[in-house]
């Protein structure tokens, strides 16, 4: 009965969404899009289009500082594992991609799916600390849309909480309790067993350093995503300032972890012309950009992400023998734990 009513519901979403992207489709002046769409220099597009790749080399980067300490350590690995989730979060609803790279680096590494996941969320969550951070301050120092403007307070408080849920991880006692008895042999056991874990990954990998590293490269993510709209609105001859390319840039990831289509196509769109129009520019020359901006984004980016998934799905799992499901593998322990540094 719940899971009907759940396709009940998502259906309802969907078909909703579709009406609404319908709807915004017919009053868009399709022939001066397509005008602002081919007039835009080629070169700075392609200039754009290595920013957006710089910037999600930055993400693998970050993922990878956390990834190292419980035994992932290729660099190259982190890099393929970012590209190929990005890749299929173009063609999936949900942010779909994100599972997959858990996937890719647990069979690739050998490493429990448990351990990966929780450096997962971690990087996931710095990238969630630099977008509320942006906006924040953004709200505060800026001239910003009514709409933004609203939801300064909610990501003050969304910021100071998750400040604490970091300042907690730093504080928390240095013992990390490891499973004992024999293995679970029930779902909800194994399911407990398998979130006890987690819990126990992210904190044996949290430290100060590894935090100050994955905050300054959140910083320069978002700053690489605000250079690639500024450079694309730019090879369309956009007069799109600074303040409002950051105001887009905040409007079309406000929904953040909710993709209610492949790429978010459509919702962008929207949100990018919305935002410029209330700045006083024009709405059809605003699709035309943000059209260029997903097609810069998607394209390289869904090309290298397909070009690389075959070598993770079609990879062989093997497990490992010495360590327990979902525990860190001993020779990488976190360093304020033991004497030896980890690697």
């Amino acid at each position: 009965m719940k899971s009907a009513l759940k396709h009940t519901l998502r259906l309802g979403l969907t078909a909703l969404i579709l009406v609404m992207l319908v709807l915004f489709a017919r009053k868009v002046n399709w022939h001066a899009t397509w005008v602002g769409i081919s007039s835009a220099s080629r070169t700075m597009l392609v200039i754009a289009a290595l920013l957006n790749i710089a910037s999600i080399v930055v993400k693998a980067i970050r993922w990878w500082v956390f990834l190292r300490p419980v035994g992932a350590t290729s660099f190259w690995l982190a890099v393929k594992a970012t590209f190929a989730g990005a890749g299929l979060n173009n063609v999936l609803v949900a942010n779909g991609g994100e599972a997959a790279r858990v996937v890719f680096v647990a069979r690739s590494a050998h490493i429990p799916s448990a351990t990966v996941l929780a450096t997962l969320a971690l990087e996931r969550l710095f990238e969630l600390v630099g977008y509320v951070t942006l906006l924040s301050l953004a709200a505060t120092f800026l001239e910003l849309p009514h709409t933004l403007e609203r939801v300064k307070p909610f990501a003050i408080a969304l910021l100071v909480l998750m400040l604490a849920l970091l300042v907690w991880l730093l504080r928390r006692p240095d013992v990390v309790h490891e499973p004992t008895g024999p293995k679970a042999t029930t779902v909800m056991g194994r399911v407990k067993h398998y979130f006890a874990s987690l819990g126990r990954t992210i904190g044996a990998v949290s430290s100060l350093p590894r935090f100050t590293a994955a905050l300054l490269l959140s910083v320069a993510a978002w700053a690489l995503q605000v250079a690639t709209y500024q450079m694309t609105a730019r090879a369309a001859h956009f007069p799109m300032t600074t303040v409002a390319t950051i105001a887009a840039l905040l409007a079309v990831n406000l929904g953040f972890a909710l993709r209610a289509t492949p790429g978010n196509v459509g919702l962008f769109q929207a949100a990018y012309a919305a935002t410029a129009v209330a700045f006083g520019l024009d709405r059809d020359q605003a699709i035309a950009v943000a059209f260029l901006i997903q097609a810069q984004q998607i394209l390289p980016v869904t090309l290298l992400g397909v070009a690389l998934a075959p070598e993770f799905i079609f990879k062989a799992q093997k497990r490992r023998r010495d360590d327990e499901p979902g525990a860190i593998p001993s020779h990488s322990r976190e360093d304020r734990r033991a004497n030896v540094p980890a690697e």
